[in-house]
C-alpha cells in the first residue's frame, strides 16, 4: 500500500514562506498525479494544487501566484513552495497521490499569524 509522508509545516508570520515536501514509499511505479489539499478548522478539505507527471498544474484561485507545486527528481516526490503566506492559509496540509484510489498523507500543520 502506498504511504505518503509530509514534512515542512510550521508557524510563520504573514508574508513569510514555507516549503512542504511529500514522498511516497512502497511504490514500484511512477505516480502520475500528486498534489496538495488543506483543511482549516471547521471547514471542508479543499484542493490547493495538483501536478501531473507531464508537469501540468492546477491551483486553487486563492493560492494562484503565491504557491508553486513541483515534482522532485526522486521518484514520487512533490513539493509545495508557499510564499506571501496569509493567515487564511492556516490549515493542515495533506499530500495526495491519485491512483485507482486516492492515497493521503497524515497531514502537516501550517500556522500563519498576522
Amino acid at each position: 500500500q502506498v504511504q505518503l509522508v509530509e514534512s515542512g509545516g510550521g508557524s510563520v508570520q504573514a508574508g513569510g514562506s514555507l516549503r512542504l515536501s511529500c514522498a511516497a514509499s512502497r511504490t514500484f511505479f511512477v505516480i502520475n498525479t500528486m498534489g496538495w489539499y488543506r483543511q482549516a478548522p471547521g471547514k471542508q478539505r479543499e484542493l490547493v494544487a495538483i501536478i501531473t507527471g507531464g508537469g501540468s498544474t492546477n491551483y486553487a484561485d486563492s493560492v494562484e501566484g503565491r504557491f508553486t507545486i513541483s515534482r522532485g527528481n526522486a521518484k514520487n516526490t512533490v513539493y509545495l513552495q508557499m510564499n506571501n503566506l496569509k493567515p487564511e492559509d492556516t490549515a493542515v496540509y495533506y499530500c495526495t497521490a491519485r491512483l485507482a484510489t486516492d492515497y493521503w498523507g497524515q497531514g502537516t500543520q501550517v500556522v500563519v499569524s498576522s
